[in-house]
Formats: C-alpha cells, sequence, structure tokens
C-alpha cells in the first residue's frame, strides 16, 4: 500500500513539475494538538479515567495474590477437591481481569474509544484549517510529520504547522464570539 502510495505521488509530482512550480509543506500533528489548550484538558480527563482504571486492575490483582497467599498457607489443611475449587476461583478471577484489562486498555477498548472520540474534534479542526491554508496559498501537497508515511529529510521553512494553530486559534476566536 505504501509502495502505490509513494508512485502515485511520485506521478503527481512529476506532472506537477512539469507544468508549474510545485508547491508543498507539512505538518505536526502532535506538535500541533500540544498547542491546543482544548488538547490538554482532553488529555488530562483522560488520563484520571485511565488512572482510575488503573486503580482498579491494580486492587483486584492484590485481592487475587492475596487468594493466593491464602490458599498457599491454608494448602496442607484443606481437602484436594477444596484446593481444586480454590484454584478455579482464582483463575477464574485472573481471566475477569485479563478480560477487563482488554475491555479499557486493549485494542478498540474504553481508553482507545474515549480517545478518538474526544480528540476527533480537533482533528477535524487541523484538517480545516489545513484545507483553508492550502487553498488560500495555493499548496498542492500538504503531508503529515506525525503520520505513518515516512519523509526523510524535512526543510524547516515548510512547516506550516503554527500557521495552522493561528488559523483554529482565529476559528475558535470568531465561533466564541458569536
Amino acid at each position: 500500500m505504501k509502495k502505490t502510495l509513494i508512485i502515485v505521488l511520485c506521478l503527481f509530482v512529476n506532472i506537477s513539475l512539469s507544468q508549474r512550480g510545485l508547491k508543498m509543506a507539512y505538518i505536526d500533528t502532535e506538535y500541533i494538538l500540544e498547542n491546543i489548550s482544548e488538547y490538554n484538558d482532553i488529555s488530562n480527563q483522560l488520563e484520571k479515567k485511565a488512572n482510575k482504571w488503573k486503580n482498579e486492575i491494580e486492587k483486584k490483582s492484590k485481592e487475587i495474590e492475596a487468594m493466593k497467599n491464602a490458599l498457599n498457607a491454608e494448602r496442607i489443611l484443606l481437602t484436594s477437591e477444596l484446593i481444586q475449587d480454590l484454584e478455579e476461583d482464582i483463575k477464574f478471577e485472573e481471566e475477569a481481569l485479563i478480560e477487563y484489562q482488554q475491555k479499557r486498555f486493549g485494542y478498540n477498548g474504553d481508553y482507545y474509544i474515549q480517545k478518538q472520540q474526544l480528540i476527533q474534534p480537533l482533528q477535524d479542526q487541523i484538517f480545516n484549517a489545513v484545507r483553508k491554508i492550502a487553498e488560500n496559498r495555493d499548496y498542492d501537497f500538504i503531508f503529515d510529520k506525525s503520520a505513518d508515511f515516512v519523509m526523510i529529510y524535512l526543510n524547516k521553512r515548510y512547516n506550516i504547522s503554527d500557521l495552522v494553530i493561528r488559523e483554529i486559534k482565529k476559528i475558535n476566536k470568531k465561533n466564541n464570539s458569536q
């Protein structure tokens, strides 16, 4: 997929260069997000939830460890059937804990989903600002340094991240004053 993207990009570059000068720029989405106050609020909110979930996991893990320690301490006094029942209970609790961890922090877990939901409006703002800048300044390509597409060399003069931040702040001021 990346090879196809690079080939298509090269074709566009060749076509554009043959017609007129190529105008390219890049942004750093991570840098932009770090410089938007709403992102910091979202990150703090999400971190509080994550810490709450981590504490719940840690508490449950300690409970399971206590169950194991109690079983080991009383093992010589218990029948083999009772030991087996207690071991099954412990195993059940461990599996439930793993399931809970996956539900909260796994791929498509609550943390991932909520992060996507909270950050999506900011990503939309970035996209709209980039589109507006691209249209106003007649850019052919704008790349994202933070994305999977690898750029070997980046000249700072083509970085329009600060311009995107200013555009977002300008739009936000305009929306807040209405």
